[in-house]
C-alpha cells in the first residue's frame, strides 16, 4: 500500500499551527495537521492575549476578526498593572486614544477555550485534514520528502511546520534548540475561582515581589470570576536558588500581607500545574531541510512578558507564506533560511529589547524609582503606554542612558 503525499504537515494544532494552516487555506496546497491530544485540551499557559493576535488573524482570515470579538469565552483587558518591589502601583493603559475603539486591544481566554476556536476554524477548509490523538513518533527525510509517523499513520510531503510547543518532536529529530537555563523560564499556573481586588478594566497584573526576584508573580482576570494565577522565573534561578515554584506560590497566596486578603474567599480549581518557557533572549536556527519551527517550538516567547501566543501566530503566518512563496523548491536548508530571516527581521528587535527590560529587573530600586516617577509624571506615563506600539520608544525605556536622564531631571 503506498504512502498518501500533501504538500505540507503541520506538527500541532495550537495557534501557531492553526494560523499556519488558514493562512495556506486557499492555496490549493493539500495540507495536514496533527495535534496528539483531543480537543478540547487544555494547554498550561498564562492565556493572556495581545494584540498581536487580533493583528495576525485580521491579516490571515479576515473574517474570523468578527468571530473571535463575538467569542464568549474572553475578557478584554485594558492595560497592565505593575507593581514594583516597594509595592509601588504603576497602571499602564495599552492606548492612550481609544476614539473609535470598541473592543478592547487585548483579551484573556483559557487556552482551552481560545485553541479549539482556532482549530474549529480549520474544518471549514476542503484542503486541510485535521487529525486528532496523533502523536508524531518519526520524522526523516530524504532529498525528495519528508516522512512523518504517527502513532496510527503515516504520509510523505515536501515540507513540515512545527508548531508542537516547547517540548518539540520536530525540533528534537530534526533541529538544533537545546534548552539554556539563561534563555528558559520555568512557570507555575493555577487557576482560583473568587479572587477580588481586579482592576476594573481588568488590567493584567504583573507583581514584581522582592523575595521572587527576578522572577514575578501573575494574576490575570478571566470570565465568570476565574483567574489564571502563576509565577514565573529564569530556570538559571530556579536551579541556583533551589526554588520550589509549587511551595513559592502556594504562600504567596496564604501569606503575603498584601496579596492573600484577595484570596480570602478563594478556592484552587484543579491543579497547581508547570510549565517551561523557551525564550526568544536569543537568536536560533528556526529551519532546516525540509522543516520549519514556529512558536515555543522555535523559541520565541516574549523575554520580559512571557507571551508567546502572539508571535506564535506571526511565526505561523511567516511560515505558510514562505512555503507559498518558494511552493516550487525543494525546501532544502538553503532556500528556507529565508523564513528565520523574514521571522527575526519582523520580532527580533522587540525580543531584544524584552530581553534588556527583563534583566532591569536584577535592580529592585531602579523597578520602584521608575514606578515612583512614572506615578507622578504624565508624559512618562503616556511614554510608557506608547511603548507596547512602538518599538523605538521601547528601544529607549531599555537603554541605561535614559535612566540617568531621569536620576539626573535632564
Amino acid at each position: 500500500m503506498s504512502i498518501p503525499h500533501v504538500d505540507v504537515i503541520i506538527v500541532g494544532g495550537g495557534p501557531g499551527g492553526a494560523t499556519a494552516a488558514l493562512r495556506l487555506a486557499d492555496s490549493g496546497l493539500k495540507v495536514v495537521v496533527l495535534e496528539k491530544a483531543t480537543f478540547p485540551r487544555d494547554k498550561i499557559c498564562g492565556d493572556a492575549l495581545s494584540g498581536k493576535v487580533v493583528s495576525v488573524l485580521k491579516y490571515t482570515r479576515p473574517e474570523l476578526v468578527d468571530e473571535l470579538y463575538q467569542f464568549q469565552p474572553k475578557l478584554g483587558s485594558w492595560g497592565i498593572r505593575f507593581i514594583s518591589p516597594n509595592r509601588t502601583t504603576l497602571d499602564i493603559p495599552f492606548k492612550l486614544d481609544r476614539s473609535g475603539m470598541t473592543h478592547a486591544p487585548g483579551f484573556i481566554s483559557k487556552r482551552v477555550d481560545f485553541d479549539e476556536f482556532l482549530w474549529r476554524q480549520l474544518a471549514n477548509f476542503d484542503h486541510i485534514e485535521t487529525y486528532q490523538g496523533e502523536a508524531v513518533t518519526e520524522i526523516k527525510r530524504s532529498r525528495d520528502h519528508a516522512w512523518v509517523k504517527t502513532t496510527s499513520r503515516e504520509w510523505t510531503c515536501s515540507v513540515v511546520i512545527g508548531a508542537d510547543g516547547a517540548h518539540s518532536v520536530v525540533n528534537k529529530q530534526l533541529g538544533q534548540i537545546k534548552v539554556e537555563k539563561n534563555h528558559y523560564c520555568a512557570g507555575i499556573r493555577a487557576y482560583y475561582a473568587g479572587v477580588s481586588g481586579f482592576h476594573e478594566e481588568n488590567f493584567i497584573e504583573l507583581q514584581f515581589l522582592q523575595e521572587l526576584l527576578p522572577g514575578y508573580f501573575w494574576i490575570f482576570p478571566l470570565p465568570n470570576g476565574r483567574a489564571n494565577v502563576g509565577l514565573g522565573m529564569l530556570s538559571r534561578d530556579v536551579s541556583r536558588h533551589k526554588v520550589n515554584l509549587k511551595e513559592r506560590l502556594k504562600e504567596v497566596v496564604a501569606s503575603h500581607p498584601e496579596l492573600a486578603p484577595r484570596f480570602k474567599d478563594a478556592r484552587l480549581e484543579g491543579k497547581i500545574t508547570g510549565f517551561g518557557l523557551p525564550l526568544g533572549s536569543k537568536k536560533r536556527p528556526i529551519s532546516g531541510d525540509k522543516f520549519m519551527l514556529v512558536g515555543d517550538a522555535a523559541s520565541l516567547i516574549d523575554p520580559f512578558s512571557g507571551e508567546g501566543i502572539g508571535n506564535a501566530m506571526l511565526s505561523g503566518k511567516i511560515a505558510a507564506e514562505t512555503i507559498l512563496n518558494l511552493r516550487d523548491s525543494d525546501f532544502t536548508a538553503e532556500d528556507l533560511r529565508v523564513y528565520d530571516q523574514a521571522v527575526y527581521k519582523k520580532i527580533w528587535q522587540e525580543l531584544a529589547i524584552s530581553r534588556k527590560m527583563q534583566q532591569l529587573v536584577n535592580y529592585p530600586w531602579l523597578f520602584n524609582f521608575i514606578a515612583r516617577k512614572a506615578n507622578r509624571n504624565e508624559a512618562l506615563r503616556s511614554m510608557m503606554t506608547m511603548m507596547f506600539d512602538n518599538l523605538d520608544i521601547r528601544k529607549e525605556l531599555s537603554k541605561p542612558g535614559f535612566y540617568w536622564k531621569l536620576f539626573t531631571g535632564r
